[in-house]
């Protein structure tokens, strides 16, 4: 490609070529036999398929030690194995706990608008817990409405998922699968930048003659937005919702992985102290908490001033002095 362009390489620069990618990949090849060791104990003993069917039992039903369970898990596997093989061992066996737990939510929120239920549930609950019998076809708190989904499950915890298919909308539904899904996927791929395996870091830093280490950590740092998007997955309607709810996201998110970044690296457009990356941190959680439209548009509304202003004092031509 480089006789293309009027800086065309000459054989004795493409030996230099070679000759450089020889000696960077020393380095890569002494990482990548401690990468093979890391392949064959997962290969070996199997740890892939028992850490995804731990995640059943230590998530207890609550989303958010799930969401933990599943990006250590994808982190181990993806030591040794590709982005698709270990999103296919974890979703295999995952992806079924992580729909069963957003579908929930969603359940939990329509029986706490006071949704009416098929006869068959209350005749069950009757039976198992007559107190949140009353309850039913009526508004209530989402505790509540929490405990006659767990009573249900008490007595059956296939009458729980049937009850999606008769409550729920089946787009709905199908969104909540998605959702499950790209969650699993999206966290297959913090292996490529999350230190000590990360054989894309490595890959790069071999290209641009930087420490592997280093350049792991920092690719580490950069992409924050991986652990930040499945969060969203699992708490907003981002891809199973209406146009304007999944574009209101889409906009508060962008912005706020914009602050997240600018507090992360301490820079927006000046330099800035502990202070004000606490300040942009607070902003970017403002406006990525899910379901929160005040916090959204007072973050908005503070990033944006806070830009301006910093824009403004970036410009300001610095105080000389004339010598005296």
């Amino acid at each position: 490609a480089s006789w293309l362009t009027p800086r065309k390489m000459r054989p004795r620069d493409i030996l230099d070529a070679l000759a450089l990618g020889s000696r960077n990949m020393v380095t890569t090849g002494l990482l990548l036999v401690a990468v093979g060791l890391v392949v064959n104990v997962i290969a070996m003993t199997g740890v892939g398929n028992t850490l995804s069917l731990m995640i059943q039992q230590w998530a207890g039903g609550n989303l958010v030690i799930a969401l933990t369970l599943v990006a250590l898990a994808s982190l181990v596997l993806g030591m040794g194995l590709p982005v698709t093989a270990a999103y296919i061992v974890l979703a295999t066996l995952s992806a079924p706990a992580l729909y069963n737990l957003i579908a929930d939510a969603q359940l939990v929120e329509l029986i706490a608008a006071g949704q009416a239920l098929p006869d068959a549930v209350g005749a069950m609950l009757m039976l198992a817990a007559p107190d949140k019998l009353g309850l039913l076809g009526h508004s209530m708190s989402t505790d509540e409405a929490r405990g006659i989904v767990e009573a249900l499950r008490t007595i059956d915890p296939s009458l729980v998922t049937g009850l999606y298919d008769q409550v729920l909308d089946p787009a709905l539904l199908l969104g909540i699968l998605l959702s499950a899904h790209m969650i699993i996927f999206w966290l297959s791929q913090d292996s490529n930048v999350t230190p000590p395996v990360c054989l894309t870091a490595f890959a790069a830093a071999a290209i641009a003659g930087t420490p592997q280490i280093r350049t792991g950590f920092t690719s580490w740092k950069l992409a924050k937005g991986l652990y930040i998007m499945p969060v969203l997955f699992a708490y907003t309607p981002f891809l199973y919702g209406d146009w304007p709810a999944m574009l209101e996201i889409f906009f508060f998110t962008m912005v706020g992985l914009y602050a997240f970044a600018a507090a992360f690296q301490g820079h927006l457009e000046r330099d800035h102290g502990i202070v004000a990356r606490l300040l942009l941190t607070a902003v970017a959680i403002c406006l990525m908490y899910p379901g929160q439209s005040f916090l959204h548009w007072g973050g908005l509304v503070v990033f944006f001033a806070f830009l301006a202003w910093d824009i403004v004092v970036s410009r300001r031509p610095a105080n000389t002095r004339l010598p005296t």
